[in-house]
């Protein structure tokens, strides 16, 4: 019995439950068991995976007797091991897709390596440098098999890929995870250093004309043997498995054709090149089959690109280029040619051969480009959207909200376009009862969700819905429109035009009813109303429209009128008049009401009062909206026109509160202090709540740059505004509706409703002081909770009372509430105060927004410095702010960030920055931002983690971010300050542009 043969029965005799990993009988077992199952007629390959066990075996360091670790021995146990992992690959016919999905790219390169090796490539060779046509058929093979697998790598490393959620973290399993990352990194970074000899390579082999082999089970055998025992059969041209020359120029012009498409991104000519390997792969394909190739293309996939090289390469055969809709459509969208593109999304709705997704695509690119400030976009956006819409009902599809919200205004032009989209999308003569049924169902919804009956008359006329629905659905539908307004009366027959319904009385009214509702003219209104009264005595006709309203405290007067026609037309001009004004069209507003005032001064002194009031309010909104835009001062006629309003005594006139609080918030907006805090008469600030208001405000406004002693008005402001917000107050409905201001008729300070007074009367305010003074009282009164965990900074802050006696009695969320409407209100008039964006931003900090409490606290910065162009002022960026973005910054992972912020504060804080530093898992850029560190003593502490943790890259990064002359610690310290501003200036800036 030979030395070896007793090893082996000696290990069976003697083997444990769990052998060594070193047993030798162990390995010459799994290389039996393994050629047992390779000979099996079993169609399953043996699992990929023992490629990885045996290399893994193989690649194993030894430890010598000093206990160093030495490479793995060059011994027959790990040729042996090799030789298995080859002959599992060699099973599966070296498919790439196969071996890829399943393999990690360090283990397939150290496979294809060891392939290299065994078919006898010198190592060390440039392949680039080797003449292939020289080589033996499985040498070459072997080649081309690696250089194919480099290109595949680089073009996959390239797509993004879905992050694995992590499951619970274990150390050594995290450390070898973050081993074989930087394992491929690095093998990565090697092939894309060579991947332009990569594609030499492969385009030399297209060269070829000549079938080549790769190595199979029997020749890895023949390759293991002895020298002497080989006879030189491996090196023949018929040993392996064939491929044949076209298999092989089909893979190599794929894998070429993927390359050169993903470096068209940077080089448009080269996708010429992409577009000329992909089509002469679907040549190749379409010649041999692709069942005949021994390793397989994702058809769909290359489909996918030959669609795309068709689209982003110009042919020179227009046949072929029009025949594809992609590329109109990309040629319509680059050279702004919409009219063709509505045109082919027109032509497509009967073809469908454009993908829902692809339609849905094109429209949200034209919706932004509208956005942007191309008003002509809007006609496109309607129409393709109108194209998109029709599709989806012809596929069963729900309509788009997009839809809904273009067609809240319809028109006569949009419902021609849509009855020409739904005609030209059905062919009614081969269309199935299906079709038929989801266009008449749209169309029938359409006519329901239409208010105008011209453009209702405009769809039930066209031919195309007198086809789809039966006489029994149009009668039916006509019913359901009598129902949904009586005095709605429809012809059952399609006519061309509105006007074109016969004379009938009914219809006659129906007319002049249409008529009145539309007009603002107050002479046709009247002349309208003789009409009507005419035909009949019995309809009043103030309620012919739900959307005329007027309020309780004027209907009440109004409808008082015996007269039936006087009563219709002056609620009507009234109802009118405010709806006008509430949409800020105050031209016709003025003429309503001036015709309604002209009407009741011959009748009613009361009416003719409330009319003036309301001119009065009018006045005030078209200054606002007009010259108080520029800052121009009203006339003084409007402004005693104000006061005198406020002074009235005219006992049994109906008044609304908004006009009480507009002319107060007017006196404010205009600086009338004087005539609020020493002129105002002392009866009108104990009977009107607002003025009693408006004199407070003014008064603390007035004393502000004064001491804090002489405050006593800001104290009274601010009993005021807690007994307001005191959940106790009682409060009192009017007969107008609205909440009264007065808490009992004998008080004059529980005098306003909090959620009122917060949403109305303060929103009305836009004089910046009054706005700061009152956002800055909220604001106190906000921090002032004891369950407060974060405050929110704001000016004039100190003038305010520290506490509250009664603090339970506070409606803290309403309080709250009214912060967030004011400083966000103060915002619209003024989106470039800084103090106010300070605000917001402490508000989205405490409601733990972390992303938009940065953006605030940048653009509070931005505003106030010319874009970081010059100094934050230190009342700006106070030691709180700069704190509140490091934490921003923290919970949001972006830990270089913290690090380059605690150089902010008036002292550096070195603990949060280094232990921010330390983190591993950060989601900003990381090493680039260490060109905006100036503090020595955090880029040395970034130096030594970095050499701690092997990371050279980086490391070198920090380093020559301290080798810059500027941050030597001998400079003057002028220098040192503006290194500081400067880096300071690129860092807020660059954070700027992430989070705007």
């Amino acid at each position: 019995m030979s030395a070896e043969a007793a090893d082996r029965e000696a290990a069976t005799s003697s083997r444990p439950c769990t052998p060594p990993q070193t047993s030798w009988f162990e390995f010459l077992l799994e290389e039996a068991l393994l050629e047992q199952h390779l000979q099996k007629p079993s169609p399953d390959p043996p699992p990929v995976q023992l490629i990885v066990q045996f290399l893994e075996q193989a690649s194993k360091p030894s430890v010598n007797e000093q206990n160093q670790v030495q490479p793995p021995p060059d011994n027959k146990r790990n040729r042996i091991l090799k030789l298995l992992a080859l002959k599992v690959a060699a099973h599966l016919k070296w498919d790439l897709d196969v071996l890829e999905k399943s393999l990690s790219v360090p283990v397939l390169n150290m496979l294809l390596n060891e392939l290299l090796c065994i078919s006898k490539v010198p190592p060390g060779t440039k392949h680039v440098d080797v003449d292939l046509a020289s080589l033996p058929p499985t040498t070459a093979m072997a080649i081309l098999l690696y250089n194919r697998w480099a290109i595949r790598t680089i073009v996959q490393s390239s797509f993004p890929v879905k992050q694995v959620k992590p499951g619970p973290p274990q150390l050594n399993v995290m450390n070898q995870m973050q081993q074989e990352k930087e394992l491929t990194e690095n093998i990565l970074k090697v092939l894309k250093e060579q991947a332009a000899d990569s594609i030499l390579v492969l385009e030399g082999a297209l060269k070829l004309n000549k079938d080549l082999y790769v190595h199979t089970i029997r020749t890895l055998d023949l390759l293991a043997m002895e020298p002497g025992m080989v006879n030189g059969e491996t090196e023949s041209s018929t040993a392996g498995l064939k491929i044949s020359a076209e298999e092989i120029q089909c893979q190599v012009c794929y894998d070429l054709g993927a390359i050169y498409f993903q470096q068209g991104s940077t080089n448009a000519a080269v996708h010429e090149n992409a577009k000329e390997k992909f089509f002469k792969t679907k040549e190749l394909i379409a010649k041999n089959g692709s069942s005949s190739l021994h390793f397989t293309i994702d058809e769909e996939r290359l489909a996918g690109y030959c669609q795309a090289c068709g689209v982003l390469t110009s042919s020179s055969d227009d046949a072929s280029q029009q025949a594809t809709p992609y590329s109109q459509i990309h040629s319509c969208m680059k050279s702004g040619n919409y009219q063709d593109l509505v045109k082919i999304f027109l032509e497509d709705n009967l073809t469908l051969s454009l993908p829902v997704q692809f339609r849905q695509s094109v429209l949200r690119e034209l919706f932004q480009k509208a956005q942007q400030g191309n008003d002509a976009l809007d006609e496109v956006c309607f129409k393709v959207c109108v194209c998109n819409t029709v599709c989806d009902i012809l596929q069963g599809r729900t309509i788009d909200i997009q839809f809904c919200q273009l067609f809240l205004k319809p028109s006569k032009e949009k419902i021609d376009f849509l009855l020409e989209v739904c005609s030209r999308s059905i062919n009614l003569e081969n269309a199935s009862e299906a079709l038929k049924r989801k266009m008449a169902a749209f169309l029938k919804n359409l006519c329901l969700g239409l208010e105008d009956l011209q453009l209702v008359f405009m769809i039930s006329s066209h031919e195309l819905f007198i086809k789809l629905l039966k006489d029994d659905e149009r009668k039916l539908l006509i019913d359901q429109m009598r129902k949904r307004s009586p005095r709605i009366n429809l012809c059952t027959k399609p006519v061309t035009s509105f006007y074109d319904i016969p004379a009938s009385a009914s219809v006659n009214i129906g007319q002049l009813e249409h008529q009145l509702i539309l007009s603002v003219d107050p002479w046709r209104i009247r002349q309208i109303l003789i009409e009507l009264h005419g035909m009949t005595s019995e309809r009043q006709f103030w309620t012919i429209s739900n959307k005329w309203e007027v309020p309780n405290v004027y209907g009440n007067v109004i409808l008082g009128i015996k007269d039936n026609l006087t009563r219709d037309l002056v609620y009507i001009l009234m109802a009118k008049g405010l709806h006008c004004c509430a949409i800020k069209d105050f031209v016709h507003a003025k003429q309503l009401f001036a015709a309604c005032l002209e009407l009741v001064t011959e009748f009613s002194p009361k009416l003719r009062q409330v009319m003036l009031n309301e001119m009065l309010l009018l006045d005030i909104y078209t200054h606002e909206a007009g010259a108080g835009v520029s800052g121009e001062r009203p006339p003084s006629d409007l402004i005693s026109r104000v006061r005198g309003y406020l002074e009235m005594r005219v006992p049994d006139i109906p008044l609304r509160q908004v006009i009480a609080e507009e002319c107060v918030a007017f006196l404010l907006n205009w600086r009338e202090n004087e005539y609020l805090t020493m002129q105002v008469p002392l009866p009108l600030v104990q009977t009107n709540p607002y003025v009693k208001l408006g004199q407070l405000l003014a008064a603390t406004c007035k004393e502000l740059p004064g001491p804090k002693e002489s405050r006593r008005t800001a104290k009274d402001l601010w009993e005021v505004v807690v007994q307001i917000c005191s959940v106790s107050n009682q409060h009192k409905r009017g007969n107008d509706g609205r909440v009264s201001l007065i808490k009992h008729r004998e008080s004059t300070l529980g005098i306003m409703y909090r959620c009122f007074m917060g949403m109305l009367f303060f929103f009305s305010l836009q004089e910046p002081l009054v706005l700061t003074t009152i956002l800055s009282l909220f604001v106190k009164l906000h921090n002032v909770r004891e369950d407060i965990v974060n405050d929110i900074a704001a000016e004039h802050i100190s003038i305010w009372p520290s506490s509250i006696p009664n603090l339970q009695s506070v409606d803290f969320e309403a309080v709250a509430v009214t912060v967030k409407e004011l400083v966000s209100y103060a915002l619209t008039i003024n989106a470039n105060n800084h103090f106010w964006l300070i605000i917001q931003a402490d508000i989205y900090f405490a409601t733990n927004q972390y992303s938009a409490a940065l953006h605030y606290y940048l653009q509070a910065g931005a505003v106030c410095s010319d874009f970081f162009n010059k100094m934050v002022p230190p009342d700006v960026y106070t030691d709180q702010v700069i704190k509140r973005m490091i934490k921003c910054c923290s919970l949001l992972n972006c830990h270089t960030q913290v690090a380059i912020l605690c150089q902010f504060l008036r002292e550096v804080d070195y603990k949060t920055a280094f232990k921010a530093l330390q983190e591993q898992n950060s989601h900003d850029a990381m090493d680039s931002y260490y060109e905006y560190i100036w503090d020595v003593t955090i880029l040395e502490y970034l130096t030594y983690l970095h050499h701690k943790r092997g990371e050279t890259d980086k490391r070198q990064i920090a380093i020559k971010a301290i080798g810059q002359t500027e941050l030597n610690a001998s400079n003057p310290e002028e220098v040192l300050q503006l290194a500081a501003q400067r880096r300071k200036k690129k860092f807020l800036q660059a954070m700027a542009k992430l989070y705007f």
